[in-house]
């Protein structure tokens, strides 16, 4: 019997204190062992060219990156990493590949496809209701979800105009665009599908001074994602790897 494919994830976070731990959120939800689920920083190396048929599908992580930031002041680290994972995006997109990105990669990818990113709807962490349109509750990936579920966010950034040949498959009051889908098999969600709300604490720690909170509401912020029920996006991740490896 031929072994299964590996997935790929992909991070690009410079804090080092985040990597590891976002690493084993992922292969957690996807119920992975490390031997499927390699693992490249984009923070460190560049990408190069993937073997995309070595490999069953990818997820890509979030950042502290911005897609808004003017292109003159972003770090050519930043600059590279953007430009990788669209090529990488217009690939899956030519072949069918799938491919989740993930809160900073939903931004790349919705720029990539002619939409608009945009500061108007950005989140404070914290969990928020997601709400299923009608083409995410018939959607083979996000309709195993529940009509309406709480997810964790945090983000300054979000898609403020969807790009023409995507398909919104779900909203919260705060967002517009929290999950959408491009062609068969690309997706792209805002918030973190990844994370228990244990993860999301100790990452708010690590990005207590990026201004996703008040730095001096950390105590508050941590016992509100302490107190929040958050059972369903990490099936998301764990349908991914189902519906990649029937492929």
């Amino acid at each position: 019997m031929t072994a299964p494919k590996p997935f790929l994830f992909l991070s690009a976070r410079p804090e080092v204190e985040a990597v590891g731990p976002e690493y084993e959120s992922v292969r957690r939800a996807m119920r992975l062992d490390a031997g499927r689920l390699e693992h490249h920083r984009l923070d460190v190396e560049p990408l190069g060219e993937v073997r995309l048929d070595a490999f069953a599908g990818i997820v890509v992580g979030g950042s502290p990156y911005n897609v808004t930031t003017p292109e003159e002041h972003k770090h050519p680290v930043q600059q590279r990493v953007e430009a990788e994972l669209a090529a990488l995006a217009e690939r899956a997109l030519d072949i069918g590949f799938p491919v989740m990105f993930t809160c900073y990669g939903i931004g790349v990818l919705a720029r990539v496809l002619g939409g608009r990113v945009g500061t108007r709807y950005g989140e404070n962490a914290a969990a928020v209701e997601i709400a299923l349109t009608a083409d995410g509750v018939a959607d083979p990936l996000v309709g195993t979800l529940p009509g309406r579920f709480d997810a964790l966010v945090g983000h300054k950034e979000s898609t403020e105009l969807l790009p023409a040949d995507a398909v919104l498959l779900a909203s919260s009051a705060g967002c517009p665009v929290q999950i959408y889908r491009v062609g068969p098999s690309v997706y792209a969600t805002q918030f973190h599908p990844e994370v228990t709300t244990d993860d999301f604490i100790a990452r708010a720690q690590v990005y207590r001074h990026h201004g996703y909170f008040p730095a001096s509401e950390l105590r508050e912020v941590s016992r509100r994602l302490a107190e929040a029920s958050v059972t369903e996006p990490q099936r998301l991740l764990a349908r991914f790897v189902e519906l990649a490896d029937a492929r």
